[in-house]
């Protein structure tokens, strides 16, 4: 084996192997990240079997609102709630088939990406009166008499005016992601 061959082959063989220890690196870091989650899941459960049998002799609605109200309460530091995602799916059934309209993603329980699959066949506008008094004064308005914080941004679909991304951010509460999610349901089933 020539000299040039030799260095070439170690040049490649030195390649491969940061590859392979980057790789393993990256690895090993997303297995430690599984492992706590797997450890908070693991502590959930224990709750819930907990309240379960301390309540055993109550009925599953009460056992269900009191576990409701000790996990979704809403003075939970804002630190805990850094890296939560919440997704929901809008689904229409059309010629016998579900077809996903718009996705929800509340992202640290405190800020709402809401995205128009079609934003062209949904044809959502701003300035509509459809939006206006579905979301906006439906949602948004009551939102923010209780949270002035409250701050809206819009994406437009291709250089028009028709919606095709909607940022919501310092929501604070879950109970305001849901009445979100049902007006916007509303705007586009309609």
């Amino acid at each position: 084996m020539l000299p040039q061959e030799k260095n070439n082959e170690m040049e490649h063989l030195t390649k491969v192997l940061s590859a392979l220890r980057e790789l393993y690196y990256k690895k090993k870091e997303q297995l430690e990240e599984l492992k706590e989650e797997i450890e908070e899941i693991r502590e959930i459960l224990n709750d819930l079997n907990t309240v379960i049998s301390d309540k055993s002799f109550k009925s599953a609605d009460q056992i269900l609102s009191k576990t409701a109200d000790d996990y979704f309460t809403e003075s939970v530091p804002e630190e805990k709630m850094k890296g939560t995602k919440i997704k929901r799916k809008i689904f229409c059934n059309k010629d016998q088939k579900d077809e996903l309209l718009a996705i929800l993603n509340l992202v640290d329980m405190n800020k709402v990406e809401i995205k128009f699959l079609n934003p062209e066949d949904l044809h959502i506008q701003e300035t509509s009166e459809k939006f206006i008094k579905t979301f906006l004064k439906g949602a948004l308005l009551e939102i923010k008499e209780n949270n002035p914080d409250l701050s809206l941004e819009y994406q437009y679909f291709k250089n028009t005016d028709i919606i095709e991304r909607i940022l919501v951010n310092n929501l604070k509460s879950i109970k305001n992601y849901d009445l979100i999610t049902e007006k916007v349901k509303e705007l586009i089933e309609t």
